[in-house]
């Protein structure tokens, strides 16, 4: 059965001895960040704060840090187990469309997808008309942040042109009581609703936030999906049932009815701040930037809340399991969609949208450059800065063999694509102007005479299969000594 709640993961974490619970009491100021990143880089333990300073709401951190806790929260045996089921209902085997969603019911399973409203949730155990959001224990991450931040926001807005509700992570400064910033960047669906409103000449565009979601809810609005493909839908299909939704308070919204806490409120078409700095997943701090300023209209929350946050900062952090599920999860996608691409790495070291490394099975001259544009033209991969592909003999997992590979079969002065001022994530600060970049390919395939090289390409080193076979008999004795 899929989670009704975050307490519900809460408990199967406790069950699965994932989960520690600290009694001494610390800061949301710095504290709670010192204490998780020690974890995370450990690959410690979930942790739940009960007793935050100067707080009665405890704060849950570090719950996805490890491969293990992203399985048990996604509620899959592998990662890769979410896109294989979405490339099963794309898979045409009778003679027609229809003929094919009968036999495999197919429509039943799209349909049961689609978000049911409810009318009652426990998010709504308290309401809360003259919001404060000093009685939160939202934290403050690093010295140099500008204040505290809400890190796990579920962003929900609707489009002004469509009516499709999205679901986005942005992270939220707060500025007072009532008002936060919010960090919607360029490429971003909330970003999009938010031009589209100003387009549209209109003054206000509604906002509701939802923090403490169960976590296919949290993890789906941080994926990469269409434009208007619902993250709602999305969260229902991984946990095999629909996201019961509740009607807002005061702005024309649904949010996850068993949210722990929820934020109505709305930004305004011209309005902007100075948001930031904020130490962010690339080891830096994001500098002040000018961005939207919420405006919070109520609160509503359950009885006892949990306060989820989670700390970003020089990698490895907790997001690395985030945006490893999404690499494994949509990776059976991109292979539908490009036969030849056999695996995906997106480095952790990177900060993911920087380096991208694939392994493909090469068929013809340029194969290695079709691979890399492809992936430049799928969807938020666009922003990645630097593609390496290798052979498919090549473990992109492993990055001793990727380094092999890049030293021992890619010659810089031939096998190198440079394209300048294309789009690249508004984080990365390395560019000379924001959201505009160069991007680098390097083929590091074994080149064929076709592809100019005139050279025998010489053989690997390897042992042969008879003598691999003589000792893998006595292997496990033999290991018994060695090791």
């Amino acid at each position: 059965m899929p989670y009704d709640d975050l307490r519900e993961f809460i408990r199967r974490l406790e069950e699965e001895d994932e989960l520690a619970r600290i009694k001494h009491e610390t800061s949301p100021i710095l504290e709670m960040t010192e204490i998780a990143d020690r974890t995370v880089k450990s690959e410690g333990k979930a942790i739940l704060f009960e007793n935050p300073r100067g707080y009665d709401i405890p704060v849950l951190m570090n719950a996805f840090g490890t491969e293990k806790r992203m399985k048990v929260a996604l509620e899959v045996q592998n990662l890769e187990d979410i896109g294989e089921r979405l490339v099963a209902l794309t898979k045409v085997r009778p003679a027609s469309i229809m003929e094919s969603l009968k036999s495999v019911g197919v429509l039943k399973e799209i349909t049961s997808f689609i978000p049911k409203t409810v009318k009652k949730g426990a998010c709504k155990e308290v309401v809360v008309d003259e919001p404060d959001l000093g009685k939160f224990p939202i934290l403050k991450c690093w010295p140099q942040d500008a204040g505290r931040f809400i890190t796990l926001p579920v962003v929900i807005t609707r489009s002004p042109e469509t009516g499709e509700l999205n679901a986005g992570m942005y992270r939220m400064q707060v500025f007072d009581e009532k008002t936060t910033g919010m960090h919607w960047q360029i490429h971003k669906h909330g970003a999009l609703h938010f031009k589209q409103l100003a387009e549209k000449g209109e003054d206000r565009l509604e906002v509701a936030v939802a923090i403490g979601v169960e976590p296919s809810v949290l993890y789906a609005s941080t994926a990469p999906l269409p434009e208007n493909v619902s993250e709602f839908m999305f969260a229902g299909f991984i946990r095999k049932e629909r996201v019961r939704m509740v009607k807002c308070e005061s702005v024309d919204l649904e949010v996850p009815a068993n949210a722990e806490i929820v934020l109505e409120g709305y930004v305004k078409a011209n309005e902007f701040r100075t948001e930031g700095p904020f130490g962010d997943h690339t080891g830096y701090y994001t500098p002040p930037e000018p961005y939207p300023v919420f405006h919070i209209t109520t609160i509503t929350h359950r009885a006892n809340p949990i306060y989820h946050a989670t700390v970003v900062g020089k990698p490895p952090m907790e997001d690395r399991w985030i945006a490893k599920a999404t690499e494994r999860a949509f990776l059976p996608i991109i292979r539908m969609i490009n036969s030849e691409i056999v695996d995906m790495n997106l480095p952790v070291e990177a900060a993911f949208h920087n380096l991208a490394i694939i392994s493909i099975k090469k068929r013809f001259p340029g194969h290695a450059k079709k691979a890399m544009f492809a992936l430049w033209g799928m969807g938020m991969l666009s922003l990645t800065k630097i593609v390496i592909v290798v052979d498919d003999d090549i473990n992109v997992q492993n990055m001793n063999e990727v380094l092999w590979a890049v030293t021992s079969r890619f010659d810089p002065a031939r096998d190198v694509v440079i394209i300048p001022d294309s789009p690249i994530d508004s984080l990365d600060h390395s560019t000379y102007r924001a959201n505009l970049g160069g991007k680098l390919g390097i083929d590091a395939t074994v080149k064929s005479k076709e592809e100019g090289f005139e050279r025998e390409w010489p053989d690997a080193v390897e042992m042969d299969e008879e003598t691999r076979r003589r000792i893998d008999d006595m292997w496990d004795e033999l290991k018994r000594m060695l090791f």
